[in-house]
């Protein structure tokens, strides 16, 4: 192909907006701008909206609209959670599972939670990055408040094994929070088949805007018992109180729409230019290695490593190329990937380590063009990494 100005492989860390989405949305900006909570046909209006996007997002999850809640985001949505369990149950010596490879929404709110006196416990994963779901299980006692597991990860793309930690959370009555953030609308998402309380997830991740976001939470559980965490209107029966985003909530009802039509398009799309990017740069560059497991995976998630190269050289390299050298919420970061280091990687195996998101709009003409940009780039960094040592 002719050479773009620019192809855009980050898919993991946000999508575009899909135009049918955008096309949803836009009456709600104008014409139909109602308060949701506002008694007069405007309101009226934008509330039906919201109901109609609620109940295609309980659809597609097989659950009731009673239990889907919008929020700004899922950081927001794992917070109400992870806050409101522990401040509603405050019990000596209580604790919280979760795992080593966590998103930052996760991460960071549970280490806060272990300062304010409730103890962490995080699971190691294994060299494929994923959790085995017999030491997690053997890690909850009985002052086990919440168990909380990404689905699959954003940086690696592993799927871990939830419905072998749901059966046993179910069969114990220990409450199971899972970041379901990656996974809902890229693989088979069933809640009938999972035995989980809460499931936070977002919109942009499914190429429906940015700042909405849902959460799930079962409401045939009668343990369940969630501390307010904002104060206002009543809003999302109090959980998320608030004036409601409805053109947000319209294009996220959209985007799950599009999900529940073209899920296996999309898987079997995303999967086939992801292995054709993976293969054209093993066959063409020596010491590629892969982080993670390629059989338990997201279909559109490739994260490698390249023997003897910097991420941040190629990435300086590729300017035509959109791709990330660690999460988008770390991207700012000097030091290695805390989620490259829990399968083991060494920092300096960390920091040439690459991700690449395939996404719905992405052609084999982009790919064939970016494995040969970055073969090239590859080769001229090695290149000029022989000539500085020839030197020294």
């Amino acid at each position: 192909m002719d050479k773009k100005s620019f192809i855009y492989l980050d898919n993991n860390s946000t999508t575009p907006v899909d135009p049918r989405v955008l096309e949803s949305m836009l009456p709600y900006y104008h014409d139909r701008f109602g308060n949701a909570s506002s008694d007069h046909s405007f309101g009226w209006a934008a509330k039906s909206a919201v109901e109609n996007s609620r109940e295609t997002i309980a659809r597609f999850l097989n659950a009731d609209t009673k239990e889907i809640y919008f929020t700004s985001g899922a950081t927001e949505s794992v917070n109400i959670i992870h806050f409101g369990i522990a401040e509603s149950n405050i019990l000596p010596n209580s604790n919280i599972i979760s795992s080593n490879i966590e998103h930052s929404a996760t991460y960071d709110s549970l280490n806060y939670l272990s300062k304010k006196g409730i103890e962490i416990k995080f699971v190691p994963v294994n060299k494929l990055g994923l959790i085995d779901p017999e030491q997690l299980i053997n890690s909850i006692d009985n002052k086990t408040l919440l168990v909380s597991i990404i689905y699959a990860n954003n940086e690696i793309g592993t799927i871990n094994d939830i419905k072998a930690i749901g059966d046993f959370c179910k069969s114990t009555n220990i409450l199971f929070h899972i970041d379901a953030t990656q996974a809902i609308g890229k693989i088979k998402f069933d809640l009938n088949e999972l035995n989980v309380d809460f499931v936070s997830f977002t919109a942009h991740k499914i190429y429906g805007p940015k700042g909405i976001g849902g959460l799930f939470i079962r409401n045939r559980k009668p343990n369940i018992k969630l501390s307010q965490r904002i104060f206002g209107g009543g809003q999302e029966n109090g959980i998320r109180p608030g004036t409601l985003n409805v053109p947000a909530i319209v294009g996220f009802g959209k985007a799950i729409e599009i999900c529940s039509t073209e899920l296996e398009k999309d898987f079997n799309h995303t999967s086939s230019l992801r292995d054709l990017l993976y293969n054209n740069l093993v066959s063409n560059i020596d010491g590629v290695l892969i982080n993670g497991s390629l059989k338990q995976r997201l279909p559109n998630n490739l994260n490698i490593r390249i023997e003897g190269i910097s991420a941040n050289k190629l990435m300086l390299e590729l300017r035509d190329l959109a791709f990330s050298n660690s999460s988008a919420c770390s991207s700012g970061s000097t030091t290695p990937s805390r989620i490259l280091k829990a399968l083991g990687l060494h920092d300096e195996e960390a920091f040439a380590s690459v991700r690449f998101g395939i996404g719905r709009f992405n052609t084999i003409d982009e790919i064939d063009y970016a494995s040969t940009e970055i073969i090239e780039a590859v080769q001229k960094i090695r290149t000029l990494n022989k000539k500085y040592l020839s030197f020294t």
